[in-house]
């Protein structure tokens, strides 16, 4: 599989027709995306098992492919050909450490973490079980209804600083919030509507791309 690189995932949009999203994906990955998360909340497990082999197919090994939630359909996916490269769980899924002894040590598992009780927990865990942590949301956002409270950027120091493993930004990401992130110790950002909503989603994905990359070489300045 690609190298882990968490600078910048694309996170699906469940709105999307199932053919525009493959597009997209293949478009943003071409643009710079190094961690595609399906997610796919409203859709059965075979619907999601079917767009995992699609979207590893138009990933085509440039970047990662993580199912969001759900191990069972990671595991169906693997069964049926595709290559799936991990999951990402929120606090309600299969607990990390479970996960992890399902999808193996090279799998990559993310865990959404986004109070202080969640990094405490996520730190306790053993060395290993979770490569990184999704801190959010950044901004209000309407592709999570139930999103909390939005940090901003301070509010996502705050927590990033609280652990050792590596923290992603997600919700309701803009190129604009990527080099605030990275300075305050982001090692990534998640996205959805920057790069599913936007006419150029290629596009849309090399601004974020540029915008990380040059805050990288602001910071080694």
């Amino acid at each position: 599989m690609s190298a882990f690189d968490p600078s910048l995932h694309l996170v699906t949009d469940h709105r999307l027709e199932v053919d525009r999203l493959v597009e997209v994906v293949e478009a943003a990955v071409d643009g710079g995306v190094r961690i595609v998360q399906l997610r796919a909340k409203t859709a059965s497990a075979r619907e999601q098992i079917e767009q995992a082999r699609r979207l590893d197919l138009a990933i085509a090994g440039r970047a990662l492919l993580l199912i969001d939630d759900r191990v069972d359909v990671a595991l169906a996916a693997r069964d049926a050909g595709a290559r799936v490269d991990g999951v990402h769980l929120g606090q309600s899924d299969v607990p990390p450490l479970t996960a992890r002894r399902l999808l193996g040590a090279e799998s990559i598992v993310g865990w959404t973490a986004n109070r202080p009780e969640h990094l405490t927990a996520a730190d306790a865990m053993p060395a290993g079980t979770i490569d990184y942590l999704g801190v959010g949301v950044i901004r209000p956002t309407l592709t999570k209804a139930d999103h909390p409270t939005p940090l901003g950027h301070d509010g996502f120091a705050r927590l990033a600083s609280a652990t050792t493993l590596p923290c992603v930004a997600i919700g309701g990401i803009g190129v604009d919030d990527v080099a605030p992130l990275r300075a305050v110790g982001a090692a990534g950002v998640a996205v959805v509507t920057a790069v599913s909503g936007a006419s150029d989603p290629r596009g849309a994905a090399a601004a974020l791309r540029a915008a990380w990359d040059d805050a990288r070489s602001e910071v080694a300045a």
